[in-house]
């Protein structure tokens, strides 16, 4: 590469949790720079979790990231050109890719319900997470068996 990769810019924790990883899910969440707006969202969204959830020992908090951890893939398939042909080859995806893949699809397939508030959509998608099933955590199970299905060309791995 010809210039200097850029620096990796400090990302507060949130003021309630204390967590940087909430930040970077609230920052997925935000539209035009509202924040504040965003950060209601997800912490409405939270008490919804929990009050759909009474029985769970876990925090909404925990709830959340498990759910998170049950749609993060592990591998996806990159186009790569080899003689003239494309091939699909699978390759494994870096941590903080991860982490982005997982809470972008969570928050697409939230949008993508029905419900009365954004809130309450991403509740839903959260519990759906949560159970192994819903859009994100189909998502990346068609990640995983496309993977799968091309896994005769990953010596083509770069």
């Amino acid at each position: 590469m010809r210039k200097a990769k850029p620096k990796k810019r400090v990302i507060l924790p949130d003021p309630i949790f204390g967590d940087v990883r909430v930040t970077k899910f609230v920052n997925h969440l935000m539209y035009d720079g509202k924040k504040n707006t965003a950060f209601t969202i997800f912490y409405d969204a939270l008490e919804t979790v929990k009050s759909k959830l009474p029985d769970q020992e876990l925090t909404a908090l925990d709830i959340w990231k498990k759910a998170l951890e049950n749609v993060t893939p592990q591998v996806e398939v990159k186009s790569r050109r080899v003689g003239g042909a494309t091939f699909q080859v699978p390759t494994e995806i870096r941590a903080d890719r991860k982490e982005s893949i997982s809470m972008k699809n969570l928050i697409i397939y939230a949008r993508k319900r029905g419900g009365k508030t954004m809130a309450d959509k991403l509740a839903a998608e959260i519990v759906d997470a949560f159970n192994n099933q819903g859009g994100a955590f189909k998502r990346k199970e068609d990640m995983h068996k496309m993977a799968e299905a091309n896994r005769a060309f990953a010596h083509f791995r770069f």
